[in-house]
């Protein structure tokens, strides 16, 4: 069986139209003509807005008119993560697809179900001619998984909507009222390689096969930090066997917990085995500790060409120090709701190579002082290294509305459908809802969606049984939007 054959079909056929289409971040040419011709061809009012994102309108089926404008809403990139042994380019070749038990993953990347899902489901109502809704907008946004540019940019008068429904939850029959802000942090320094040694020689070291994961929704589950972790190696070989830093590079976006990392050092020749024995230690030392949650951890150490040039010996030491001490995971948990994370940050991002070092972060807070702590923090510890750092990509947290008219008929709604009560909540993820009510502060907002696991990571996966219970709710809830 073909994911176009999962039921709901008018979902899964859609969903498998996206995976054809390359759409990672920052490479949305292809995907925009895609949803514009799609829509053409379908007689469905659609167009590219000044911030890239793809709008659509649809008129009240009859009888519906006076029903507030509802706005679908999700984004059109997807986080390009694949396994080390893919050869899968992101720019060119479509998501391959499978089945496996109850879930839709990919074959060694990440499968674009975030948010591929929620534009499926869109299209899916856009099409359809047997539904029961008032007046419906669609905002497709352009760019959500680096800096939110679609929303960071989206004009007072694009949308007529009075309530937005986000389709970017990963848990079915979970309603989100709030989220987490988030800040880009950037540390750089440029300096003048020297030679290597004479005498030295060239070793790589490779950790891979994590489990990474999303930044904001399994910063809390206790996995392992590529770069966290490579730290500690570089930092005992420098100490015990003389190493110096050529290179590093770990992680590939801000957002995803970084899956896997490699360096290259020198030492002198004769300290080659006590390097080895330094990598097997640390290997033994990781697999103790993240038991049961980095079973698949493998750290490795081999010959490798000698580069022509190494970071200056005082600026290496103060680099990787501030990496060694550079915050990462669980800051602080909301002490009202302590099952939900409160400020976070995410090590995602490190390039040391030919005289260039940088750093990237991804920091996220529902509380604006501790935002601001947390950046400081970050500040401090990298401006010691003689880092530069800067910031971008800010945007706020989403406070909750608790009377929010929306909610309260979609939990009543999913009550009514399944006798179950939904649970409301708010998370820790960055969702575009926050900008989007800035900017249409009288929206009545709402985050939803089926259920999906590990976005950002190759096992990234969507349950099937959820998007079916999910198709139903939304067909019942749009039949159920308030009246004017």
């Amino acid at each position: 069986m073909t994911i176009q054959e999962l039921d709901p079909q008018i979902i899964w056929k859609n969903f498998y139209l996206l995976t054809q289409v390359p759409r990672p971040s920052g490479h949305l040419e292809k995907v925009q003509q895609f949803l514009l011709d799609w829509a053409k061809e379908r007689g469905i009012e659609a167009w590219k807005d000044n911030a890239e994102n793809i709008v659509m309108r649809k008129p009240a089926t009859p009888g519906y008119e006076n029903r507030q404008t509802a706005v679908l809403q999700a984004h059109m990139d997807m986080v390009p993560q694949k396994v080390d042994e893919s050869n899968h380019n992101f720019e060119t070749d479509p998501i391959e697809t499978y089945i496996d038990g109850d879930w839709v993953k990919a074959k060694g990347t990440t499968l674009g179900s975030d948010d591929g899902m929620g534009v499926a489901a869109m299209m899916a109502v856009f099409e359809s001619n047997d539904l029961e809704h008032g007046p419906l907008e669609a905002l497709i946004t352009a760019d959500e998984e680096t800096c939110m540019y679609g929303v960071n940019n989206l004009s007072a008068d694009t949308l007529k909507g009075d309530i937005l429904l986000n389709i970017d939850n990963e848990t079915m029959g979970e309603f989100v009222i709030g989220s987490a802000g988030g800040v880009n942090i950037t540390a750089s320094l440029g300096y003048k390689e020297v030679e290597p040694e004479q005498g030295d020689v060239a070793m790589k070291i490779t950790l891979k096969d994590l489990k990474g994961g999303h930044s904001g929704l399994e910063i809390c589950e206790g996995r392992a930090n590529a770069n966290k972790l490579m730290a500690r190696v570089v930092r005992q070989a420098i100490q015990d066997d003389d190493a110096r830093l050529c290179s590093w590079h770990g992680g590939n976006m801000r957002n995803a917990i970084p899956r896997t990392a490699e360096v290259v050092l020198t030492i002198p020749a004769e300290n080659q085995d006590d390097l080895k024995e330094l990598v097997d230690y640390c290997r033994g030392v990781f697999l103790a500790e993240f038991r049961g949650v980095e079973e698949e951890l493998t750290l490795t150490v081999e010959p490798t060409e000698m580069p022509k040039g190494q970071m200056p010996e005082e600026i290496q030491d103060n680099v990787v120090n501030a990496i060694t001490a550079c915050h990462d995971g669980v800051l602080r948990y909301i002490p009202s709701i302590p099952e939900v994370v409160e400020t976070s940050s995410n090590l995602g991002i490190i390039n040391i190579a030919d005289g260039e070092a940088t750093v990237l972060i991804l920091a996220r807070s529902s509380n604006e002082t501790m935002m601001e702590y947390i950046q400081e923090m970050q500040e401090a510890c990298f401006s010691m290294a003689g880092m530069k750092v800067e910031y971008g990509g800010q945007y706020g947290a989403w406070q909750p509305n608790f009377d929010s008219p929306i909610t309260a008929t979609m939990v009543q709604v999913h009550k009514d459908l399944f006798g179950e009560d939904a649970k409301v909540q708010v998370c820790h993820a960055g969702l575009e809802c926050s900008i989007i009510g800035g900017v249409y502060p009288k929206m009545d907002l709402v985050s939803f969606g089926p259920t999906l696991r590990s976005p950002h990571t190759p096992n990234e996966r969507c349950n099937i049984p959820s998007v079916a219970k999910f198709w139903v709710f939304l067909k019942e809830l749009l039949k159920n939007i308030p009246v004017k």
